[in-house]
Order: structure tokens, then sequence, then C-alpha cells
């Protein structure tokens, strides 16, 4: 680690930079740890919208259990060292399952 204060990167605005200046390393710290939380978050938030425009489904599947939306996908989910099919599907902020059927090792 050098002795020297680090660059901050010419993307960051100046009133942020000036403003970091000011905190304690504890309060940095805690601002550093949020600030990835937030990045997590909004990134999560950027792939799910994503894969919703990507999970559009025009028709209903004739497979598709009542109760289980035409855009939910088949993940397959291991319990106790065994693999099963679920169907599933966002709600919200919410991911919804409906379990479909063992998977076939034969597969």
């Amino acid at each position: 680690m050098s002795y020297e204060p680090p660059t901050p990167p010419a993307e960051l605005p100046t009133d942020v930079v000036d403003t970091l200046d000011d905190y304690s390393p504890e309060r940095l710290r805690h601002v550093a740890s949020y600030t990835e939380d937030l990045a997590e978050y909004r990134e999560r938030a950027a792939r799910l919208t994503e894969g919703e425009e990507e999970d559009k489904v025009e028709e209903r599947s004739k497979d598709l259990p009542d109760g289980v939306p035409s855009k939910a996908t088949i993940t397959i989910k291991e319990i106790n060292d065994n693999r099963y099919y679920y169907w599933q599907w966002r709600e919200g902020d919410r991911i919804k399952s409906k379990y479909k059927d063992p998977v076939n090792p034969d597969e």
C-alpha cells in the first residue's frame, strides 16, 4: 500500500471527492460497503428487467399447470442430492416456484 493518497477516478464528480475527503476511515468503509451493495442491487435489477424482456412468450405452453404464468421458465433445484424441475417466475420483487417433475438421470 502506498503512503500517497489515492487518485480519484476521473468519472467521479468533484463534489463527491470533496465530500469523501472530509470523512473518517470508518465512515469511508461504511460508504464503500453501501455503494458496493447499491451497485449489486442495481445490476441485479437491470439483469432481471432484461431477463423479463427476453422471457416473454407469446403462447401459453400446453404443459403449464394452473397458477403458473406463461413467462415462467423451468429450472433445476437440487434437494438432498436429488434433482427436481421447477417452474419459476417473477412476481414483483419475489421469485415464485412450483414443482414440476423429478429430473430423469438418463437425460
